[in-house]
């Protein structure tokens, strides 16, 4: 008899973004082939993911990301939703990544600045952003059916700027101000059932961590609120701090 997973597939859809986008990273990843440009979107992602997570840390994660519409949308259903194994969580794992990464993707810029001032350029950086984008679209795959929806999210590089993004609009105190967290209105009302914990996209635990303000201070949280939606005694939300 298969023992059951103490992790439950609770829907984490609650925007038209993070139903279709899915369709963006495919049209990305594979559109590329045959017209590089498209992979030329990526520099707006970037973008958008930077700024954002200055003001709400890993918001753009949870709500927006087209990669996290794929793992949650469309492979959630035939994942094995696993427990993401503390290897990929653990920070030597995830530096060393993104140094790896970030070395790699320095390396082929700079193949491709030889093309800068031709016609070719925009191709060229088009199919490297579009070939990066097809490459978290196999190996995230990969890892999210066998897996977890999520595991690539615990060391994507992306993820990783999100939070020195963040960790820097905290220290400017502007995320006091704009950062929207879970939030539990009366922790003596708390059942520890645990639900937040086993619908958690990330495996986070809000119960067992909400601060003196009643609010979930977890820098990987992604604000999803797939717990807020599921908690039975209803006393989760998205608030700014009071």
């Amino acid at each position: 008899m298969q023992k059951k997973s103490y992790y439950i597939k609770a829907n984490r859809i609650f925007n038209p973004v993070r139903k279709y986008g899915w369709m963006a990273t495919v049209l990305i990843a594979i559109g590329g082939f045959w017209e590089p440009k498209l992979g030329l979107i990526v520099l707006l992602v970037m973008a958008g993911l930077i700024i954002t997570s200055f003001f709400s840390g890993r918001y753009w994660c949870g709500n927006i990301c087209f990669h996290g519409s794929l793992f949650d949308r469309i492979i959630l259903p035939i994942s094995k939703n696993n427990k993401i194994p503390s290897f990929f969580k653990s920070k030597p794992f995830i530096i060393g990544f993104f140094i790896f990464f970030m070395a790699n993707f320095l390396r082929k810029i700079i193949a491709v600045s030889k093309y800068w001032g031709s016609y070719d350029i925009l191709d060229k950086l088009g199919s490297l952003f579009s070939s990066t984008y097809l490459m978290v679209l196999l190996v995230g795959g990969a890892l999210a059916i066998f897996l977890n929806p999520r595991t690539w999210c615990q060391f994507c590089p992306m993820g990783t700027m999100q939070k020195l993004s963040y960790s820097l609009g905290k220290k400017l105190g502007v995320t006091k101000k704009t950062e929207k967290k879970i939030t539990i209105s009366d922790k003596d009302k708390c059942i520890n059932c645990g639900k937040c914990s086993k619908v958690c996209p990330f495996q986070l635990e809000p119960y067992k961590e909400f601060s003196d303000k009643n609010q979930f201070d977890n820098i990987d949280c992604i604000k999803c609120s797939t717990c807020v939606a599921n908690c039975p005694m209803k006393i989760l939300s998205l608030e700014k701090e009071a």
